[in-house]
């Protein structure tokens, strides 16, 4: 099981580094279907894993390469701290079942919109 975590982590590391992509699109579906965990544990949980990777490795590259604009990513992380908290909150009011339909209908209007336009 432990190496099923580490090749997920793994692969979502790459996508994330190559594409932008990992938590939400990847990691999240990944451990709800393949893991057994609820879509309420996936989400925390993946919430919890992104605070080392993402703030430190995958940033600093973006950073050196001269792609990141450290004023933007200021103000929406202070948007995003707060926003983390409310829906965190909230989350645990709605039933797995419509949160698993909420989940996959936000990735299937975002797949079609990055098809389409």
């Amino acid at each position: 099981m432990i190496i099923g975590y580490i090749v997920l982590g793994i692969v979502a590391g790459v996508l994330s580094g190559f594409l932008g992509i990992g938590g939400g699109t990847i990691i999240i579906p990944v451990i709800v279907l393949l893991f057994g965990m609820t879509q309420h544990q996936a989400q925390g949980t993946t919430l919890a894993l992104m605070i080392p990777p993402i703030g430190l490795l995958a940033a600093w590259r973006y950073y050196a390469a001269g792609n990141v604009n450290i004023k933007m990513a200021a103000f929406i992380c202070c948007g995003f701290f707060i926003g983390g908290l409310i829906g965190a909150h909230f989350v645990h009011f709605i039933p797995e079942s419509i949160l698993k339909k909420m989940f996959g209908g936000f990735l299937f209007v975002v797949a079609l919109r990055m098809i389409f336009l």
